[in-house]
């Protein structure tokens, strides 16, 4: 019962939110999804490439570096869903608002934070798996060392 109660006040204290609460993401998942296009478009013409070299030398360094690059693309699609997901809800979080349905506005803005929040984590484990291309160049050059 207890639950419901701070639920309830939480809710209350939230009908104070007006249009303009939503519409604070939109400049950051422009920005994001720039970023996002950027880093896919980057990954792609590299892919491209090492697959070319790969079927010229059939080097399995390139091998791994594609299956690396491939986890990649997962992981950036992923982030994109999830933002752009984030962006759909924070719309219709909007016109929730607009039309004085504050509960569902509320609800589905703090949905709209939570699947960014989640784009934001999976963009930090794929900038954590992009030192893994480099880490097989790198581990390469050091067997050749020896």
């Amino acid at each position: 019962m207890t639950d419901i109660v701070i639920i309830s006040a939480a809710m209350n204290s939230l009908s104070g939110v007006d249009i303009s609460t939503p519409a604070l993401l939109f400049p950051a998942v422009s920005l994001l999804f720039l970023s996002y296009t950027n880093r896919f478009l980057h990954l792609a013409a590299l892919i491209r490439k090492l697959h070319q070299d790969w079927l010229e030398r059939r080097d399995e360094t390139l091998r791994a570096q594609i299956e690396n690059l491939r986890k990649r693309l997962v992981l950036i699609r992923w982030m994109q869903l999830l933002g752009s997901s984030s962006l759909a809800l924070c719309v219709v979080s909007m016109v929730s608002i607009l039309f004085d349905l504050t509960t569902l506005g509320v609800w589905t803005f703090l949905v709209a934070l939570i699947l960014m929040g989640g784009s934001l984590i999976i963009l930090v484990f794929e900038i954590w798996f992009s030192g893994g291309a480099l880490k097989v160049l790198l581990d390469r050059v050091e067997e050749g060392d020896n």
